[in-house]
């Protein structure tokens, strides 16, 4: 009899976490592999849930599949690990159980890791694989993107009759990373095939019950949870899982009141686990009938903290521009910095960048020393943003303080590896990228914060992003452009450029883009320089010519200057033709130079006028 019958009249529960008991047993590594080396540990792992009363039980495949499996060296190994997976569980299963081939989500937060063909890819194999052993249904759990659930699940459709059960994990309860509520979400599941909607993992209990409640009983489908047994401490290396089961056996009933016919548990869960919430309910009628808790409405409010100006997008749109970086200095004070930021202020310039902490070099908080200068300068600051030196959490914190101070120019980019810096040893974060980013602030321009959940004011961040032309193939940079403008970016700045054909070529490359480009030019102030950036900055190299004038000026610090300069207006002259947004970076704190070169850009705008005037 398929479980789905069963469900009709009756309430079942499914097993608990795999990989909590068998690390326990000591195992630290590819749970899945163990199908292969140490069946008899799965097996023994299935039977003691199915001695506490499960009536479901999941094989051993998880993270069977090509993407996590070749983290561990195993992609060759697929086909015979999700084979004998089903086969162990299948040993273990009593005439009464049922077994489901379960296939984990693959994106978490970092969205951009896996395109979409990717997760169709690695998720067919792996349906095949567990579709030709016959299993009895499919588990599709653990997905947090819902994007990619609803995508897997109607490849999985397609492709079989057998039941479908689909739990997605929720950061915050009640709501889906993407702001779906979960009464929708499962809504969605529903009328694309899921015989089983629900949720797992993540959280406990209490905030399931608390997000059920306002989650209707499904007219084609029933509900299914598998919570953690608590949140996790962190205990001598490890993640420690508490909750007794007393608890869950109490839970369980709570359960049953939201209308949940399925009953399972997720990490940390034990036999014990499952036994109270199987003593709880298994003789119990599943309720019919709820009174639905309508969640609370969250207003959402438009920003306290209007952009004074039209969004940089806009003026590069409509007129020449000129941003200026200006790093805040290595070491405290910032005299020097804001009488910088001041020079350049009154030279004309639209806005003053930050970099955050360049080359993987401590630097004064490009937040504090933009917000000085923004109240003594009154510069408007375009902040940088890496993802290299915060995880999710401060990411967010960190945009809800820019917005807090009025700060709404930012540049997402992924940031230098800590290892080319003063400390090679510090850890690079990475939690997202620069792609993940960008989707992330145009989020809290939507007012919802990662998990989902209402911020309570909605941001007006105007987006930048990095471009880098200096490769080997134009076009492939051109299309990671593309994906960052459908991330939401709304103009790019590019990498320092010192060949004139080089803008040329990325004029021809980009002019098809509707979102526009400020060209990067960083003048020269010596022969080291200049070959310290040849030789030593990824991605830049200088023509022999522009290095041979360096060259000529020798230890001549004026004259260095002076062919610096030269240098920077040549390329300006050709950026000023093609492109509205020129971009300079100030070297070492030497303002005077950029100072100099704004002043020469917008002559070259005030001659260009006059000529339009004059031929009129």
């Amino acid at each position: 009899m398929s479980f789905l019958k069963e469900l009709q009249n009756s309430i079942l529960i499914a097993d608990g976490a795999m990989g909590t008991l068998l690390y326990s047993h000591g195992v630290d590594r590819c749970f899945e592999e163990l199908n292969l080396s140490k069946p008899e540990d799965v097996l023994h792992v299935h039977q003691s849930y199915i001695q506490a009363g499960a009536d479901i039980i999941q094989t051993n495949t998880y993270g069977a599949n090509f993407i996590k499996l070749s983290r561990y060296g195993l992609e060759d190994e697929i086909r015979q690990i999700n084979k004998r997976a089903v086969e162990i569980a299948k040993q273990a299963a009593t005439p009464s159980t049922h077994v489901v081939g379960t296939i984990g989500g693959v994106r978490a937060f970092k969205k951009s890791a896996h395109s979409l063909d990717e997760v169709k890819r690695n998720f067919r194999e792996q349906l095949f694989l567990l579709l030709s052993e016959d299993v009895d249904g499919l588990l599709l759990e653990t997905y947090y993107d819902f994007e990619e659930l609803k995508t897997v699940l109607q490849i999985a459709r397609k492709e079989t009759n057998k039941p479908i059960i689909t739990n997605v994990s929720l950061h915050d309860a009640g709501v889906l990373q993407d702001g779906t509520s979960l009464q929708d979400g499962l809504s969605q599941l529903e009328e694309l095939g899921a015989n089983v909607v629900g949720l797992n993992c993540r959280l406990g209990p209490y905030h399931m019950i608390q997000s059920l409640e306002e989650v209707s009983i499904p007219k084609h489908a029933f509900l299914s949870v598998y919570p953690n047994s608590s949140l996790p401490t962190f205990e001598e290396g490890r993640l420690v899982y508490g909750s007794d089961e007393r608890y869950f056996e109490e839970s369980a009933l709570k359960f049953r009141e939201q209308g949940v016919r399925l009953i399972g548990g997720c990490c940390g869960t034990t036999p014990e686990h499952i036994r109270a919430m199987a003593n709880a309910v298994s003789h119990l009628k599943p309720v019919t009938e709820k009174k639905v808790k309508l969640p609370k409405m969250e207003v959402i409010t438009t920003s306290n903290n209007p952009t004074p100006e039209p969004p940089l997008q806009d003026i590069v749109k409509e007129r020449r521009s000129v941003i200026v970086e200006l790093d805040p200095p290595k070491k405290l004070g910032l005299n020097t910095f804001l009488e910088g930021a001041l020079a350049l202020q009154q030279a004309g310039i639209d806005a003053l960048t930050l970099a955050d902490n360049s080359l993987a070099t401590p630097r004064v908080s490009n937040v504090a020393a933009g917000l000085l200068a923004k109240e003594k300068a009154n510069s408007r600051t375009l902040i940088h943003l890496t993802c290299r030196d915060r995880n999710l959490i401060g990411l967010q914190s960190h945009l809800m303080g820019l917005h807090t101070l009025g700060l709404s120019d930012v540049l997402a980019v992924t940031g230098d590896p800590s290892k080319i810096g003063d400390f090679p040893g510090a850890t690079s974060v990475y939690d997202l990228s620069s792609f993940d980013l960008i989707s992330l602030i145009k989020q809290f321009n939507e007012g919802l914060s990662y998990s989902g959940k209402p911020l309570g004011e909605k941001t007006n961040f105007s987006v930048a992003a990095a471009f880098n032309p200096n490769v080997r193939h134009l076009d492939k940079a051109v299309v990671r452009l593309e994906k960052k403008i459908h991330c939401g970016a709304d103009y790019f700045i590019s990498q320092p450029l010192y060949s004139t054909q080089q803008i040329e070529d990325v004029y021809l490359a980009t002019k098809q883009l509707k979102a526009p480009i400020y060209i990067r030019i960083m003048p020269l102030t010596s022969t080291r320089n200049a070959e310290f950036i040849h030789n030593e900055i990824p991605g830049i190299k200088l023509s022999d010519s522009i290095r041979e004038k360096m060259a000529l000026a020798g230890n001549d610090k004026e004259k260095a200057r002076q062919e610096g300069l030269a240098i920077a207006r040549s390329l300006i002259d050709t950026a000023f033709e093609l492109f509205n947004g020129i971009y300079l970076i100030t070297p070492f704190l030497q303002y005077d130079l950029t100072v100099e070169l704004t002043h020469y850009i917008h002559q070259k705008e005030k001659q260009r006028t006059e000529r339009k005037i004059f031929h009129v």
